[in-house]
């Protein structure tokens, strides 16, 4: 599983997302350009200090990106309030890749073509959107949930 951010517009909820990613034991792929200098000290805040535990990777653009991805041959699920199937009932694969538009603009046309799924989390009727941070650990945890990918606590 990789959690994915298209262009972040704000520094602090991407140091949240990398926060989770090491939480989670998920890498966190950063796809350019951001609102922000894409940098350790940019994310310190949020991030404190697990950003010593998060394996990131950089994208210069989206071809980049999808370069990369296709390289892999791992499957694209984009989360946006466009998206055709709920969370809820999304069935994830671990090599999955959970991508996350920008703040201010959601994920571009292209982006929305190259994915292999556009999801959704159900709102309330009325409400526009949550936050990308909250919205990735929701999508992370029900994906690892469903793939078994939730680390074991280390014995003390």
């Amino acid at each position: 599983m990789i959690l994915a951010l298209y262009c972040p517009d704000i520094a602090q909820n991407t140091g949240t997302c990398l926060r989770t990613g090491a939480c989670l034991g998920v890498p966190v792929h950063i796809i350019e350009p951001a609102g922000f200098p894409v940098s350790a000290p940019a994310f310190r805040r949020a991030g404190m200090d697990y950003l010593d535990a998060v394996e990131w990777q950089r994208h210069a653009s989206f071809a980049a990106f999808e370069r990369w991805r296709r390289e892999k041959g791992r499957r694209l699920v984009l989360f946006t309030t466009k998206g055709a199937t709920p969370l809820p009932a999304f069935t994830f694969q671990p090599g999955d890749v959970l991508l996350f538009g920008r703040e201010s603009a959601g994920a571009p046309e292209e982006v929305h073509a190259a994915a292999d799924a556009r999801v959704k989390i159900p709102l309330r009727p009325g409400m526009r959107s949550l936050n990308v941070a909250v919205s990735a650990a929701m999508a992370l945890g029900e994906a690892l949930r469903q793939t078994n990918g939730f680390h074991a606590p280390e014995p003390t």
